[in-house]
């Protein structure tokens, strides 16, 4: 029963990356008539560890899509990676180690 369950976590975690992959930035979806904006940006900067090890292998994925809208692009990105690794701790609140 066990090796089933770890079966199961490691297809999940196989389609979880193929699904993420498929908006990765680069794949062709954003062109320079109809750049990349915001909320792409923010979705480039949530799944960016998945498109650094996506791009490993397959040159076309980037991290950050050279066609997009400019400050409200970087904006986005840069919210969502600074939120997805903690950088936004500094509005948690700390827990008492009393």
């Amino acid at each position: 029963m066990h090796q089933k369950k770890w079966l199961l976590v490691v297809l999940l975690l196989v389609l979880t990356v193929a699904v993420l992959s498929a908006c990765a930035p680069g794949d062709g979806k954003a062109t320079a008539e109809e750049p990349a904006g915001f909320f792409w940006g923010v979705w480039h900067g949530w799944i960016a560890p998945v498109s650094l090890i996506v791009g490993l292998f397959n040159k076309s994925i980037r991290v950050y899509e050279t066609y997009n809208t400019g400050w409200w692009y970087d904006l986005g990105y840069y919210m969502a990676i600074v939120s997805g690794f903690g950088g936004l701790s500094l509005v948690r609140r700390k827990k008492s180690s009393s």
